[in-house]
């Protein structure tokens, strides 16, 4: 079963898609962005660590960047969150954010779907947890449009590997 569960900021996504998980005798949770020993994000550590204190103890979290890997490895129960967060640290990577830079939109690409075939091929319970665009605020200038419209295509691709898409709005629960 693989499950993407998308909503607006602070929607209870995240919420939703972890009780989705609580039966689990085995969990990891990925956080696909920066790792907090690379980054030097204060904000960046503090949720990770509000994610972890409100989880199961017997959750095993795991940072990584390598989205691909993390989806293919092991057998526990996987909880992605959040896809928009992993976006945002593959277009840091590839210095997407800058408008002289032209070429790394295909890399990304190429990650996207590696991401997406590893879904596509494993046997593992799978959530994922992403912003829906649409229900977001997202600046007009360059760098929130590249954003958004990468997103949208992102949220695609996964759910064309999920049985189910969960939509959360103010903490309900429309199964699409």
């Amino acid at each position: 079963m693989k499950v993407l569960v998308t909503g607006g900021v602070r929607s209870g996504k995240s919420f939703h898609a972890e009780s989705l998980l609580l039966a689990a005798s085995h969990v990891t949770y990925v956080a696909p962005g920066p790792t907090i020993d690379e980054d030097s994000d204060p904000d960046w550590a503090n949720r990770i660590a509000a994610h972890q204190d409100r989880r199961p103890s017997h959750w095993t979290t795991h940072e990584t960047r390598d989205l691909a890997a993390a989806i293919a490895d092991g057998e526990d129960a996987l909880i992605i969150d959040c896809l928009g967060t992993w976006l945002a640290s593959q277009i840091d990577e590839l210095d997407g954010w800058s408008a002289i830079q032209d070429d790394w939109e295909p890399k990304l690409l190429d990650r996207v779907d590696a991401a997406v075939d590893a879904l596509a091929r494993t046997k593992r319970l799978v959530v994922l947890v992403t912003n829906e665009v649409g229900l977001g605020v997202v600046p007009e200038r360059r760098s929130g449009r590249v954003f958004r419209d990468l997103l949208g295509v992102v949220n695609q691709r996964f759910a064309s590997e999920c049985n189910e898409v969960h939509l959360v709005v103010a903490g309900r629960v429309l199964v699409l």
